[in-house]
């Protein structure tokens, strides 16, 4: 199983409100749409993603203001959270305990404005966006918890590098260099020419010789 892994949306959340109770709802995911740069690659989800997490009736995900294990909001199995897929993502639902009302009413003032979600990749893939930029795609994820979040963290890509590691065959600690140089997009294409199409055939020694290497293979000739 891969680490923990967290991305936010913009989109705004929201509190909702009837005779009974007040909620805080919002779209902690969205379907199909780049994310911003997260160390040389962009990042989108495809909207089967989670479906393993939702025929198993979204076991164990939790509501948690800023992923604070101290901040419960409420869980799926406590009936408390609910979760639902759409066209445009991941919705979610949680009615909060009356000693969270703070978090309700930062939410309601806007002080709050953003979420969060935090998974597991079970299934992923590569390819290059229309920048040519290295792209990630989320094909199946295990959820483990929505969060409503003033200041979202900056996305750990631990596991998304050692992703990418394998699927082009190099040496993890190269990919981080890369990643550390904003120069990942250099494994799939080259300034000048096309974009690569096979991988590497055999493990890169090195961030400079692993471009070398994708540079000859791309030679007129070879």
């Amino acid at each position: 199983m891969t680490d923990v892994e967290r991305r936010y949306t913009s989109v705004p959340v929201e509190a909702r409100a009837n005779a009974e109770k007040r909620k805080i709802a919002g779209y902690a995911a969205m379907f199909n749409k780049e994310s911003s740069n997260l160390g040389g690659f962009v990042e989108w989800i495809d909207p089967a993603a989670f479906n393993k997490s939702r025929g198993d009736g979204w076991p164990g995900v939790m509501a948690r203001y800023n992923h604070d294990d101290n901040q419960l909001l409420g869980t799926t199995e406590g009936r408390t959270l609910s979760l639902a897929i759409d066209g445009t993502g991941l919705w979610y639902e949680v009615d909060p305990p009356k000693s969270r009302s703070d978090i309700l009413e930062l939410v309601e003032r806007g002080d709050v404005r953003k979420s969060s979600f935090a998974f597991r990749t079970m299934e992923d893939d590569w390819d290059t966006s229309e920048q040519n930029f290295p792209r990630r795609r989320l094909l199946s994820v295990q959820l483990v918890d929505v969060a409503p979040v003033n200041t979202p963290a900056y996305p750990d890509t631990s596991s998304a590098l050692r992703s990418l590691a394998e699927h082009t065959n190099a040496d993890i600690e190269d990919i981080r260099e890369l990643s550390e140089q904003n120069e990942l997009r250099k494994l799939f294409v080259r300034t000048d020419g096309p974009v690569i199409t096979k991988k590497p055939a055999k493990k890169m020694l090195g961030a400079a010789a692993a471009v070398e290497l994708l540079a000859r293979r791309q030679a007129p000739g070879i």
